[in-house]
């Protein structure tokens, strides 16, 4: 796959875990110091990853998302449990399976920070 078909179908992917709104948005912002970044992720992360068959968007969002909690990453955290909420068909409760499943693997603060951080994010 040239760099071309992989920028396309990352972006397709892009928009479809993330929506059109947040990333209408993401590009309206690109400017001369990160448009090789956004470009790099969108090749490689959306292009390459997100389309591999393998893993299903479910799966998929369910390792980000976890990942973030481990890392303390809150920002991409809020950014992909939107995501996952009003574009991947989640449910806070599948958000909170997945912070009770890192409690245990991450340790109990890693999951409480987004509990009380994100709050509105969960509310049904």
């Amino acid at each position: 796959m040239d760099d071309q078909k992989r920028r396309d179908e990352g972006m397709a992917q892009r928009r479809k875990v993330l929506g059109d709104v947040w990333v209408d948005r993401s590009i309206a912002n690109k400017n001369s110091f990160n448009a090789e970044f956004i470009d790099l992720i969108t090749r490689h992360a959306w292009g390459e990853i997100w389309t591999r068959p393998h893993f299903d968007q479910r799966i998929r969002r369910v390792l980000v998302i976890g990942t973030m909690v481990a890392l303390g990453q809150w920002d991409e955290f809020r950014l992909h449990v939107r995501a996952a909420l009003t574009e991947g068909g989640f449910t806070p409760d599948d958000i909170k399976e997945i912070l009770l499943q890192q409690a245990v693997y991450c340790g109990c603060p890693r999951p409480t920070t987004p509990s009380r951080r994100h709050q509105r994010l969960f509310r049904s």
